[in-house]
């Protein structure tokens, strides 16, 4: 004898309305026991939802595209009377996000695809460290890609099995966690990793069986994406990681037919396949959408890449990219061709700031005191600019302007890898003295490699300074989701005319990169001449 039996959405943790990509069954399919039902995906992972008994589908309520939440009912099971539902099985380090109290998991390396001996090029915890769920633990980094580990669960690393040189594939150990309750109790395991995620058996609330098939209830009405792009996403198989890489690159998903994947999930690789057909000229590129991105009705039209033998001309030597190239790089081939961005350029003097500066350094040295940097002076006549033209500490987000009412600014900083962007936060509560001390605590992070994500995010306005290096004018690439950025030169003495004779004069050239669509050349002319007085007479900056 059998009873129908309602399937429903399991605890996936904080997640509502989910998508589903993917109906992976059809009435009349005999299910067993984690059998894959559905294809969940949120913006952080996507999920399989499993059969929680052996049964045979009856009837599915939910179609591709609606969007779903914990509890929501997905379909109804024939399964024989005497069938339970089996017990939650513990499967190791990041099989499941439940568990008992003090207990020790394994952290071990998650599907990264066809990728093995992938080298560490960065541990980012120690023993004794207590980490969430989703915190990062260790950068990956293959020939083709780099990625981070993110831990499944909660707890405190008791130890770690490997170190940065390290080469590890899937399944490899990385670190045990002293796993606590209450840290198990969270929420499932929701790693953003390039492969689904399957939602074990301890994940599910069980369900209770109807004693009668209750009549069927109408099927849920898919709800109106917020846009035609996160429409077309939704259909979409493909992981969120290579969603993000394909919006990084600007790349519709739903121009790919069909990924190389499994069940034809479209992977990193497919992306990168795409863009090379776009830029060759085999596939023609698709005209942008008019909000948020580049004004739309065109298209780039690009020649194809020039292919060259270059062995051919004389002896050459092939050399990798630099990681922080490989990575800076697609960022800012986006930020050069999405933002019309113009470049206006300002001369200020500062002789005067220079010959202070350089009094109180020698007031201090003898004292033991902190050095006064003209960077630190740059940064403070900065905040008080964008305080001054508020439209610069804004940032576009689609037809919306967000207005910031903090004030981090960056600052380009030269390694030997390349340069890498430091943010100093809330520059505006900060002196002089304080400014100049942790910009150049942390030039000295980045020297060493030592950077960590936290110190590069969040900031308003970017200063890029080649005064150390020479110069005289350039135009920096404005650093999305920034409005602007500020690039220096190193200043040189020259001849200015007082009204009476020509005096030697400590010229500073000033270079404004600004975004157009939020800052016209009025504004940026503006903001540029209020800079120049605020270096030339510091004193305007108490005003």
């Amino acid at each position: 004898m059998s009873i129908i039996k309602e399937i429903h959405v399991p605890d996936i943790g904080d997640f509502k309305g989910v998508d589903v990509i993917e109906v992976l069954v059809a009435p009349g399919d005999t299910v067993e026991v984690d059998s894959p039902l559905i294809m969940l995906e949120s913006d952080k992972a996507s999920m399989e939802v499993p059969s929680p008994v052996h049964g045979k589908v009856r009837d599915v309520k939910i179609k591709v595209g609606d969007k779903i939440s914990e509890g929501d009912l997905i379909l109804y099971l024939d399964v024989a009377e005497s069938v339970a539902a089996p017990e939650p099985a513990t499967s190791g380090g990041a099989a499941s996000a439940a568990g008992g109290a003090g207990e020790t998991r394994e952290v071990r390396v998650p599907d990264i695809g066809d990728f093995k001996g992938v080298p560490i090029i960065e541990v980012m915890v120690a023993v004794g460290d207590h980490v969430e769920i989703d915190t990062p633990l260790v950068t990956l980094e293959s020939d083709k890609a780099s990625m981070e580990v993110p831990s499944p669960f909660a707890g405190t690393v008791q130890s770690l099995e490997v170190k940065v040189g390290d080469k590890v594939s899937q399944d490899d150990l990385l670190l045990l966690l002293a796993v606590s309750g209450s840290d198990t109790a969270s929420k499932p395991q929701l790693p953003d990793t390039l492969s689904a995620v399957t939602l074990g058996p301890k994940a599910r609330k069980p369900t209770g069986a109807p004693p009668a098939p209750p009549p069927p209830p109408p099927a849920k009405a898919p709800a109106p994406a917020d846009s035609a792009a996160e429409t077309s996403f939704a259909k979409v198989h493909a992981s969120p990681s290579v969603r993000r890489f394909a919006r990084e690159l600007g790349v519709d998903l739903t121009r790919l037919a069909k990924g190389s994947g499994p069940k034809g999930r479209i992977l990193k690789e497919d992306v990168q396949s795409f863009v090379k057909q776009v830029m060759t000229g085999a596939i023609a590129p698709a005209a942008a959408p008019a909000t948020g991105g580049v004004a739309g009705g065109g298209v780039l039209n690009l020649l194809p890449w020039p292919t060259v033998d270059f062995a051919k001309f004389g002896p050459i030597e092939v050399k990798p990219l630099s990681r922080i190239k490989k990575l800076s790089g697609a960022n800012l081939a986006r930020n050069w061709v999405m933002i019309p961005a113009v470049t206006y350029h300002e001369d200020a003097d500062i002789t005067d700031l220079e010959a202070f500066r350089v009094q109180i350094n020698k007031e201090n040295e003898k004292g033991g005191g902190a050095k006064l940097t003209m960077l630190a002076f740059l940064i403070k006549a900065c905040v008080r600019a964008l305080q001054r033209f508020p439209d610069f500490n804004t940032s576009l987000d689609g037809d919306n302007l967000i207005q910031k009412q903090y004030y981090n600014i960056a600052f380009a900083a030269d390694t030997p890898n390349g340069l890498v962007v430091p943010v100093v936060k809330n520059a505006d509560q900060k002196g002089i003295f304080d400014l100049a001390k942790e910009s150049g605590e942390l030039a000295k992070k980045a020297r060493d490699g030592k950077l960590g994500p936290a110190d590069m995010q969040g900031a308003c306005f970017t200063i890029s300074s080649l005064g150390g290096i020479g110069g005289t004018y350039f135009s920096p690439i404005v650093n999305a989701p920034e409005v602007a950025i500020l690039g220096v030169n190193k200043s040189v003495m020259k001849p200015v005319w007082d009204g009476k004779q020509f005096v030697p004069r400590l010229i500073l050239p000033l270079s404004l990169s600004a975004d157009h669509r939020v800052i016209d050349g009025a504004l940026a002319t503006r903001f540029n001449v209020y800079l120049a007085q605020l270096l030339a007479d510091f004193r305007r900056v108490l005003l």
